[in-house]
């Protein structure tokens, strides 16, 4: 046990990243009907996945993780390996590494994949999924949430510096997420989980939210591209406005739902994800079974949102049952209380 006082948030952040993401495998493009109707409510306990989802039929286990929290864990051992400062060299060796030796890689979404697969052929990842001759890519390409689900771990080792936590968060966008919507969205998640470490006010979490969101338009307009289409920062204001209105749970979703999407497009899930944290008041369990619930890319918007409530909230709120569960599933794999040690020492020395 450490004296380090970053290391429970830290250790709950990834352990209520993970708990959302196990809780949002079998409800993964599901419907919320669907999902009340399975669970008799919120979907706040572990299922195993059935067929019809990705989980399911990729051999995902109840309690087990997917694509999404795996992805967020391998960084984080790449940000300990860098001591704390991830340059694109090292970042892209841990993608490759995660694509090559995690078993949830079969998960890997659409904009990962194109790049992991130019990476693995040596092709110029400027041409990856183009248009015909011109600079324009596939509409998917590069807007999807791969970068915003992964992200937690930059904001873990910065805490309280928003600035700090989307400079780092930028390199993890590069080279497969590089648009304004995705650069924005990442930036939103660790500034949010930066500031969570720091406070237990969800309306400071928020607010960190959303400024990250507009400094990584910035980074974006400096590193990247901005195709056509919705913007993040837009999204993210009409989700909070759903949020601050709402009092019934299942009304809620149902509104996020039809006005904002939880699709893996960044502009539907992370403004979902970060909104669910606000209308949840970052209550643990509220948060993920919220996001678990709300239908379309569950696992990914309750690894968001499960990822910022646990940094805010400290092991000790954390459902202890599902906590359990969770441990004992998936640590042998990747050894959380040694990893949030590790992350809070170069924490400590960035605070």
């Amino acid at each position: 046990m450490t004296t380090n006082k970053y290391y429970d948030p830290i250790l709950a952040s990834l352990i209520l990243g993970g708990i959302g993401d196990a809780l949002g495998a079998p409800t993964e493009m599901w419907g919320i009907d669907e999902i009340f109707a399975r669970y008799g409510g919120l979907a706040d306990r572990f299922e195993e996945p059935t067929p019809d989802t990705f989980a399911g039929s990729n051999g995902g286990k109840r309690g087990e993780v997917t694509d999404d929290a795996s992805q967020m864990y391998y960084l984080a051992r790449a940000m300990v390996k860098a001591g704390g400062d991830l340059d694109q060299t090292a970042w892209i060796a841990c993608l490759l590494d995660w694509a090559d030796t995690s078993p949830k890689a079969s998960f890997m979404g659409p904009t990962t994949a194109a790049i992991v697969n130019a990476l693995r052929k040596g092709e110029n990842l400027d041409r990856v999924s183009v248009v015909g001759t011109s600079t324009r890519k596939l509409t998917t390409i590069g807007i999807t949430n791969g970068a915003a689900m992964r992200v937690a771990p930059a904001g873990l080792i910065h805490p309280g510096n928003i600035a700090a936590a989307c400079e780092q968060a930028l390199v993890t966008c590069l080279p497969s997420h590089d648009t304004d919507v995705a650069i924005a969205s990442a930036c939103a998640i660790a500034a949010g989980t930066a500031v969570a470490l720091v406070t237990n006010e969800a309306d400071a979490v928020v607010k960190a939210c959303r400024e990250g969101g507009v400094i990584g338009v910035r980074l974006a307009r400096e590193h990247a591209r901005v195709p056509p289409g919705a913007r993040f920062s837009p999204r993210l204001d009409l989700a909070l406005e759903i949020a601050v209105r709402s009092t019934d749970d299942r009304q809620f979703i149902y509104d996020l739902e039809s006005t904002i999407g939880a699709s893996m497009l960044a502009t539907e899930s992370v403004p979902s994800a970060i909104a669910i944290f606000a209308y949840a008041k970052g209550d643990p369990l509220r948060t993920v079974a919220l996001a678990a619930s709300a239908g379309n890319d569950t696992d990914t918007v309750a690894t968001m949102a499960g990822a910022i409530a646990g940094a805010m909230a400290g092991t000790a709120k954390l459902p202890q049952a599902l906590y359990r569960e969770f441990v004992a599933v998936n640590d042998a794999e990747f050894h959380f209380e040694t990893l949030a040690a590790e992350l809070a020492e170069i924490a400590v020395g960035n605070a």
